[in-house]
């Protein structure tokens, strides 16, 4: 039976960007990279697309994209089209940048809503930019539907989904019934890469985009329930010693005492 799959994305920040060519914002409370640095996709929800797509080569249906967010980079969010998504739906707001879990989870509850009914949400397993992962669960509460999380494999049938699970201590598979949320880990699959067809094939469509109005939102209702009190780049300090001695068997002595000193040996 065709499923139809909504996947979730983020745009961030490149996570290989230098901490040292990073910058504060101070008054917003969030980070900034430097002109010449593009962002990317979340690469746990390019995990995710990868997941989806395969769900679609193996059962047919259809692969939707939703993001929320502003000021997109349309070559950057749109590579989730040159994958061999079907659709590209953007919720582009002033109000959306610096929003916490809640209100993203409200935004992108909202936005499911408005765009139909899914058999299946996936979600990258969390963002590159704060690491929370508590937004897909957000999700899962308010539309009422299962979650299940840290998924490194996914089959579906007619009704249910079994998803094997990434644990600290090993795997393991549940069996879950549709509709429901998994989350993805990058253990599912490396994510395919574009090719030429797929990039010409995603430069002619066109995302659909909402504004918090469209969604029947307003700031009140995304409100942030959590205050940021300061973000920094943490400054690291090292210090190196060198151990002197006339010879070798000394120089060997003389660090046998430091680390005797510092009670390491």
């Amino acid at each position: 039976m065709p499923i139809n799959i909504l996947v979730t994305a983020k745009q961030v920040l490149d996570p290989e960007t230098p901490a040292g060519a990073l910058k504060i914002d101070n008054d917003a409370k969030r980070m900034e990279a430097p002109g010449n640095v593009p962002p990317v996709v979340n690469g746990y929800d390019e995990n995710a697309v990868e997941a989806a797509l395969k769900i679609k080569e193996a059962v047919g249906g259809t692969v939707t994209v939703l993001s929320a967010g502003s000021g997109f980079v349309m070559d950057v969010i749109k590579k989730t089209l040159s994958m061999g998504s079907d659709e590209l739906i953007l919720v582009d707001d002033p109000s959306i940048i610096g929003l916490d879990a809640y209100g993203t989870a409200q935004v992108l509850s909202a936005a499911i809503k408005k765009a139909g009914d899914f058999d299946l949400i996936l979600c990258g397993r969390q963002a590159s930019d704060y690491d929370q992962a508590t937004v897909p669960l957000g999700v899962a509460e308010i539309l009422d539907i299962p979650p299940v999380t840290m998924a490194m494999g996914l089959t579906v049938n007619d009704s249910s989904a079994s998803v094997a699970r990434v644990m600290d201590d090993g795997n393991e598979t549940v069996e879950v019934s549709l509709p429901a949320l998994v989350t993805v880990s990058n253990e599912i699959g490396q994510p395919r890469y574009p090719n030429l067809r797929g990039i010409m094939a995603a430069s002619k469509k066109q995302p659909t985009v909402w504004s918090l109005s469209d969604l029947g939102l307003d700031e009140n209702a995304v409100q942030a329930k959590v205050e940021i009190k300061e973000i920094f780049v943490p400054v690291t300090e090292t210090e190196c010693e060198y151990i002197d001695g006339d010879d070798d068997e000394e120089k060997g002595r003389n660090l046998a005492l430091k680390l005797r000193e510092a009670k390491i040996i």
